[in-house]
C-alpha cells in the first residue's frame, strides 16, 4: 500500500497528540487518587503538609505531574498547608525545577533544603506526608526512583510520617520479583566533584538511583487508584495489575 509523506506526518501527529492529552489525564487521576487518600487520613482543617524530592511536576511529564501533581490537587481543593522540596544532589532537580513549579504555582508555604535537612525539617516544621516518584516499581512493592529517595523514606518511617509513591501504572514492572533485580546506574564522579567544591583527586560513588524497600512505603499511588498493602503487610503488585489490565 502507497502511504504518502504527509500521510505519515498526520500519523505521528495525532499518535503523538493522543499520548499527550493521555499523560495529562493519568496523572491528574493519579493526583485526584492521591489526594483522596491523603485527605481520608489527614483531616487537619487546613490540609496536608507534603515533603517530595527530585522534579515529578510538569516539567517531567505531559502537564501536570505525579507526586507533584498529587500536591497540585490537594492546592486545587484549598487542602495544600505546605509543602518542602528537597534539593536533590547532585543534580539539584529539586531546587531547579521543583521549586521553580512550586513558585509558579503559588503553592502555600513553600520551602527549599537540602537533602541531609530533611529530618530537622520534619521535626521543627511538621509533616504529614513524603510523595515522591518512581521510575520502577517491583513485584514485591520495592520501588527505584532518584538517589536521596531511600533516606528520606527512613526517615519518614523514623518520625511517623506517611511516604507514598505516585506513578503512572506503566511503572509497576512485574516481571522484577524485588528491587535487588534493579542495576543502578553510576555516574561519572566529575559529576558530583566539580559542583561540590571538593578537592582534585577525590575518589567519588555516585549513583543515579536507589531502591526504596517496600516496608518503607505506605502505598503506590496510581492512575488505576491506590495500592495498599494486606493484611500481611505485603503489596500485591502483581494482582493489582492483574486486575486492571
Amino acid at each position: 500500500e502507497n502511504v504518502s509523506r504527509e500521510d505519515v506526518v498526520n500519523a505521528i501527529v495525532t499518535h503523538a497528540q493522543y499520548m499527550l492529552e493521555r499523560d495529562v489525564s493519568d496523572n491528574k487521576a493519579i493526583g485526584a487518587h492521591g489526594a483522596d487518600d491523603l485527605l481520608a487520613r489527614h483531616t487537619h482543617p487546613d490540609g496536608v503538609r507534603v515533603v517530595t524530592i527530585c522534579n515529578t511536576g510538569s516539567l517531567a511529564t505531559a502537564g501536570w505531574g505525579t507526586a507533584l501533581g498529587v500536591a497540585r490537587e490537594l492546592q486545587r481543593r484549598g487542602k495544600l498547608r505546605s509543602i518542602a522540596a528537597l534539593e536533590t544532589r547532585p543534580y539539584n532537580q529539586g531546587s531547579r525545577l521543583t521549586a521553580y513549579e512550586i513558585l509558579t504555582e503559588h503553592m502555600p508555604n513553600p520551602c527549599l533544603i537540602c537533602d541531609s535537612m530533611a529530618a530537622s525539617y520534619i521535626r521543627a516544621k511538621g509533616a504529614d506526608a513524603c510523595v515522591v516518584g518512581a521510575d520502577r516499581v517491583c513485584a514485591n512493592g520495592d520501588t527505584a526512583n532518584k538517589i536521596g529517595t531511600f533516606q528520606l523514606s527512613i526517615t519518614a518511617k523514623e518520625m511517623g510520617v506517611d511516604f507514598f509513591v505516585a506513578s503512572p501504572f506503566t511503572t509497576l514492572d512485574v516481571e522484577l520479583e524485588s528491587g535487588d533485580m534493579i542495576e543502578i546506574e553510576e555516574r561519572p564522579p566529575g559529576e558530583m566533584l566539580d559542583s561540590s567544591g571538593a578537592p582534585k583527586g577525590m575518589s567519588c560513588w555516585n549513583p543515579a538511583f536507589d531502591v526504596t524497600p517496600a516496608d518503607y512505603i505506605t502505598g503506590i499511588i496510581t492512575e488505576k487508584g491506590v495500592l495498599r498493602k494486606g493484611a500481611d503487610g505485603k503489596f500485591d503488585v502483581k494482582g493489582f495489575v492483574a486486575k486492571h489490565s
